[in-house]
């Protein structure tokens, strides 16, 4: 492998000493964490992902996409590793083994990947993109006469739980509990019951899907030629809910906070120079939703950049660490898409343009509706939640003018983002976008930010 990076003598206390990725102390900084890791041992370091759970964290950039690129070397099953740990661990509802295409390997994973990406491929943008605004919008609606809301739990966690139930054709109440239970995953807050929560509400999404298939990501999964099992269902759309709802909708919540407190992104907000697209960016590359995760369970023991790393024991990679490594140059990330928030190699996620659209559109629409957003507390004082995965803010505080309703509240669509109606490949140079793109306004309300959403659609389009 690669040659050892400089670091501490050995027998050096840093050599063993593991930072704990579940307190406070990594909530409020992990930045300072990860530098104080990387002045310690170099590109990758010893952690604790929580009491007792011990890891191996990569921190560089390089050596992340080696281990990710090389799945034969570090494969993504943890059973060998999980068969040591007490059933009780908090780690294991997002670690344990599913038989998913995030577990496997090989011939099994491109099998379950092909479920997978093959009903997302039947969604259409345009169709998604014109829910997403109908949704937002009559969210916004619920809090824009009051000057002030909390932008995580009265908006991105709520479209974000509103646009999974449209895509999975799931009843609210049902999408609540799946929620609550990938919450609590995440937050190892007894994630045990949490789990079972999560698997109990998937269950009865399954027999319902089963009883009345619909034009929804399940029906179009249970039909794929694929032929998954009924577990290998479940736990499909598991994955797909993990990565649609919890990193969404913190996904905008952070783009949203990056445009507030960062004068290179104002253009959305008073004529600065970047756009919404940029922040998504620079979050995706310093601050990314998913901030440590992707294990690789190494068998047998191998040593990477001079590092051993124990057979069977996870390495995680850290996303966020990895795309601030030091040796790349930041001012080269505007209109740069090489960060790693979405993985690499065969294993990359394969929503990210689904995901892409959602958090554009959700925060274009929201700076159109009250474009003099801004923070209600100093920036400093917002709480994130602790947990070794993600990165989340509790909540995001924000102040506005407020803006007086006179037209009802815009309705959800209840059309089936997919391809009922719709060509599933529509070339986005001869489609036509969503009619009225614009609410009507009373006359004082604020003038409308710049509109950026056919760019942004046919990127995504382009896979750009």
């Amino acid at each position: 492998m690669t040659s050892p990076a400089a670091g501490p003598p050995p027998g050096c206390p840093a050599h063993t000493e593991r930072a704990r990725l579940y307190d406070e102390e990594f909530a409020r900084d992990p930045a300072g964490v990860y530098a104080r890791m990387r002045a310690a041992h170099g590109q990758i370091a010893p952690v604790e992902l929580a009491p007792g759970v011990n890891a191996s964290l990569v921190l560089g950039y390089e050596a992340a996409l080696e281990v990710l690129r090389a799945p034969s070397t570090f494969p993504r099953d943890p059973r060998r590793w999980q068969q040591n740990q007490p059933e009780d661990s908090p780690v294991l509802p997002m670690m344990g083994y599913r038989p998913n295409c995030l577990f496997t390997d090989g011939a099994v994973h491109a099998r379950l990947r092909s479920a997978v990406t093959g009903s997302l491929s039947r969604l259409n943008p345009h169709a998604l993109r014109d829910h997403i605004e109908r949704t937002a919008r009559a969210l916004i609606a619920r809090f824009s006469a009051d000057g002030e809301a909390d932008l995580l739990n009265d908006y991105a966690t709520t479209l974000s739980l509103q646009v999974f139930n449209h895509l999975f054709g799931c009843p609210p109440a049902l999408g609540d509990r799946l929620v609550a239970g990938m919450r609590g995953i995440f937050d190892m807050v007894d994630p045990e019951r949490a789990n079972a929560e999560l698997t109990a509400s998937m269950l009865e999404l399954l027999a319902l899907k089963r009883a009345q298939p619909g034009q929804d990501v399940p029906s179009w999964m249970m039909a794929h030629p694929a032929r998954l099992t009924d577990e290998e269902l479940l736990h499909q759309l598991v994955l797909l809910m993990g990565a649609g709802t919890e990193p969404q909708q913190n996904l905008i919540a952070n783009g949203i906070r990056l445009l507030l407190i960062d004068d290179r992104f104002a253009g959305d907000l008073a004529g600065g120079s970047l756009h919404v697209e940029d922040a998504l960016e620079e979050i995706l590359w310093g601050d990314p939703p998913m901030a440590n995760y992707s294990a690789g369970y190494p068998w047998p023991a191998v040593d990477l950049l001079g590092t051993h790393l124990p057979a069977a024991e996870p390495v995680v990679i850290s996303f966020a660490a990895a795309n601030t490594d030091p040796a790349l140059r930041a001012e080269q990330r505007v209109g740069n898409r090489a960060h790693i928030a979405w993985g690499a190699g065969v294993h990359s996620c394969p929503a990210q343009g689904p995901a892409r659209l959602i958090a554009t559109t959700a925060i274009e629409t929201l700076l159109d509706a009250l474009p003099d957003l801004r923070l209600a507390v100093p920036d400093d004082q917002l709480r994130w939640r602790p947990g070794p995965f993600h990165r989340a803010l509790a909540a995001l505080p924000v102040q506005f003018t407020p803006v007086r309703n006179t037209v009802p509240a815009p309705v959800p669509s209840t059309e089936p983002t997919g391809e009922h109606r719709w060509n599933p490949h529509p070339a986005p140079s001869s489609s036509t976008p969503p009619a009225a793109t614009s609410t009507p306004r009373t006359p004082n309300s604020a003038p409308a930010a710049p509109r950026r959403w056919w760019n942004s659609l046919a990127r995504w389009w382009r896979g750009q």
